[in-house]
């Protein structure tokens, strides 16, 4: 089992880095693809790696921190949920948003990932939601302020930003005691700062 790989980055791709080791082997890695942008050509790199063995293929995913790794071995005790579909589920954002997602029931926002359907998110939630426990009281967000943030998401995606730019931002904005135009135009600032 290989559980650790150092080396230097050889290639970078929307979904992997290739990682020279000192021995010689190179080794792609699967990387969440919003992490991609940390490794460039030539640097050195450090990952906690979750190996998968299958008829046609040895797969390795990375991870930068224990808690990501943790967090995806985590997902995949869903039924229905593989490393592909783990990965995915990582470039919805931070953990700590995903994991609130699931404490809230989020459905919506678990099935803007690729490849989840809406009874396999339902299913994630079911069997993850007392995994994540902590996160249902200390960031507790009202269903209605859930469906703002889905209201802001797609108003953003349907004037050209990004899915995951608009997910960024709307993530990082306090939308207690907000309206969906107040969120909206706040969201419209953050995203005309940069």
């Amino acid at each position: 089992m290989i559980s650790f790989v150092t080396g230097k980055i050889q290639s970078v791709s929307k979904n992997s880095v290739t990682v020279l080791t000192a021995g010689g082997v190179g080794y792609e890695i699967f990387i969440p693809t919003v992490k991609v942008g940390n490794y460039r050509v030539g640097d050195t790199a450090s990952l906690l790696t979750y190996m998968k063995v299958s008829d046609s293929a040895i797969d390795l995913y990375g991870f930068e921190e224990a808690e990501e790794k943790d967090f995806f071995s985590l997902l995949m005790t869903v039924s229905g949920i593989g490393p592909k579909s783990a990965m995915n589920i990582l470039n919805l954002g931070s953990i700590d948003n995903i994991k609130s997602a699931i404490a809230r029931k989020d459905v919506k926002y678990l099935t803007d990932v690729q490849g989840l359907g809406k009874k396999t998110a339902e299913r994630l939630v079911v069997e993850l939601q007392s995994k994540v426990g902590g996160y249902g009281k200390n960031q507790k967000m009202e269903s209605g302020e859930s469906q703002i943030m889905v209201d802001v998401i797609d108003g953003l995606v349907s004037m050209g930003y990004g899915k995951d730019e608009a997910k960024n931002v709307v993530m990082d904005l306090d939308i207690k005691n907000k309206n969906t135009q107040q969120v909206l135009k706040e969201a419209l600032k953050r995203l005309g700062k940069k």
